[in-house]
């Protein structure tokens, strides 16, 4: 690297930092001074991406919305399967790229800041809604589909947290024994 030219760093790693660190320590955490020097860049080129602190936490509220839920209710392809492999495909999407990774942190958050509570409440309704309508596809309505509903949503991004030393293989077994059970009537 020339050592007059400064390392350029994307929205992209201010975002995966700042979610590292709020993971890590929380909201408090998440300073400029300290993601710039997580990512080993000043803190002008924070700047370039956002206009404060403030404003990359609301921006990171939207990172997280559209990374860890919307890249699955607005999946278009998904949507085209039948309910039983959309459900399916949804579980493997969400453990293999840990999409309830940092919803602890987020709902930590929220529980401090009434703006905050109210986005994360919107994402958790959007998974309600989407894993809920194939549920409905199947079936299932009233108490039933609220209760599959509620039980797909809350443990499928959960287990790996839960059950960090179980292989990948025996958590594959177990979805397919959940999907059964939650699908079948």
């Amino acid at each position: 690297m020339n050592p007059g030219k400064k390392k350029r760093t994307s929205k992209a790693e201010w975002f995966q930092t700042a979610l590292q660190v709020l993971g890590d320590e929380g909201v408090a955490g998440v300073r400029i001074e300290r993601l710039a020097r997580d990512l080993g860049v000043s803190k002008s080129g924070f700047y370039w991406h956002f206009r404060d602190r403030r404003d990359l936490l609301i921006q990171l509220l939207d990172y997280w919305a559209h990374e860890y839920t919307l890249v699955i209710t607005e999946n278009v392809e998904l949507r085209m399967l039948d309910p039983r492999t959309r459900l399916f495909r949804i579980a493997q999407i969400v453990m293999d790229h840990d999409l309830g990774g940092f919803d602890l942190s987020f709902w930590a958050w929220a529980a401090d800041d009434a703006q905050v509570a109210r986005r994360v409440a919107r994402v958790i309704h959007t998974r309600l809604d989407f894993i809920g309508e194939a549920f409905s596809e199947l079936g299932f309505e009233g108490d039933e589909l609220e209760m599959r509903t509620r039980l797909f949503v809350c443990y499928q991004p959960w287990e790996r947290t839960t059950y960090p030393r179980v292989s990948k293989k025996r958590l594959r077994e177990l979805m397919l024994l959940r999907l059964a059970l939650l699908t079948e009537r």
